[in-house]
């Protein structure tokens, strides 16, 4: 596929220590279609992707799971099924097939792009519920929990809880784990002409221990409230989606789509309540930044929902370094827009994966 680098002047600049703009993205790449994301029931619309830390039960270290967001009827919110790649044999299976009427989880299955990987073997993933593929039916969802052999475990649902929706950051100490996840259906309903603008999405800090056979919910604190969602006949909900923290874990970065920025959150792990968001970067090259990982330069990699372009971003400067085609399928306008949505590194940091939903494949850059 044919590549487009760019590079933009500085946006803005924070006060944090520089860092160097020697851009992961601009060394040429080769892109490539690992595996369908597709299962025997004909799911499709991959979201989600988590490369696992270690191996358990059907999981081995370094596999990719991935899953999907709409049932064979291509409805959004309707999804049930996880699809497990793994790398060393280049076979994908099944990991589960949750069923849609999950007791404890309001609304049904719908899954979205909160999905996570534990050290003991679990799997957290979000369910942004519908019965029609719009937000007209749609329910609060809940936090779905797996066992390594991908069997139902236990549901994490509540007031705090109501569409998880972004890729989930995740600080992980192998018998505890710190989970943020965004949530973008406060306030949502049927999809209008025009669809308004609600201020109501909120991001959640989950403490979990995870040294039993069923993770216990040990707290929950909403560290960010107010973030813009909205919803939407084509891709259901609009709102924040990507969530990636710093490597010393002082600063959580999170896509707000709507107002087309990236924004930041500052001391995530112990914030009481809901923190200031300080504006990182903000349009350029971002045309609704979606999913959200950091690279191992330290620059954040984010997906656009308006092409098919992965930006290049440093934190620290706020500096737009640069942005990659993906994905230039021309059948959409620009190309290759609502194609790109979830995207995770490689464990050894020379590439990352991503899922392009007009092939409904996951695919790796490096």
């Amino acid at each position: 596929m044919k590549q487009l680098l760019l590079t933009a002047a500085m946006i803005g600049a924070l006060a944090a220590p520089a860092m160097a703009d020697d851009g992961y993205l601009t060394k040429p790449r080769h892109h490539k279609n690992v595996t369908s994301s597709v299962p025997d029931n004909g799911d499709q619309n991959p979201y989600a992707i988590f490369v696992a830390p270690a191996s358990a039960g059907k999981i081995k270290k370094d596999d990719v799971l991935v899953d999907n967001f709409n049932n064979a009827k291509n409805l959004q919110g309707t999804g049930s099924t996880i699809m497990i790649y793994h790398p060393d044999t280049e076979e994908t299976t099944l990991f589960a097939d949750i069923p849609h009427d999950l007791k404890g989880c309001p609304g049904g299955v719908g899954l979205s792009t909160a999905m996570a990987v534990l050290k003991s073997g679990h799997v957290i993933v979000g369910s942004t519920p519908s019965t029609d593929g719009t937000t007209a039916t749609k329910g609060a969802g809940c936090l779905i929990v797996l066992d390594s052999n991908g069997q139902v475990v236990s549901t994490i649902a509540g007031k705090n809880i109501n569409d998880p929706w972004g890729n989930m950051a995740v600080i992980d100490h192998g018998d505890s784990a710190t989970l943020f996840v965004s949530n973008t259906g406060f306030g949502v309903g049927a999809p209008a002409a025009p669809d308004p603008v609600v201020n109501k999405a909120t991001i959640l800090r989950i403490e979990l221990s995870t040294a039993g056979k069923t993770p216990v919910v040990k707290s929950q604190t909403m560290i960010a409230s107010g973030l813009s969602e909205q919803a939407a006949k084509d891709v259901f909900i609009i709102g924040p989606t990507g969530l990636a923290l710093s490597a010393d874990h002082k600063t959580l970065y999170a896509s707000d789509a709507i107002n087309n920025r990236v924004v930041a959150i500052d001391n995530p792990t112990t914030l009481t309540g809901p923190g200031n968001l300080r504006e990182v970067t903000k349009e350029g090259f971002l045309h609704r930044p979606l999913a959200m990982v950091m690279a191992p330069n330290g620059n954040l990699l984010v997906t656009n929902g308006k092409n098919g372009q992965v930006v290049e971003i440093n934190p620290a400067s706020g500096k737009q370094i640069a942005a990659q085609w993906l994905n230039a399928d021309k059948a959409q306008v620009p190309p290759g827009s609502g194609n790109l949505f979830g995207i995770a590194m490689k464990p050894t940091g020379d590439g990352f994966y991503y899922v392009e939903d007009d092939t409904n494949n996951l695919s790796v850059s490096e």
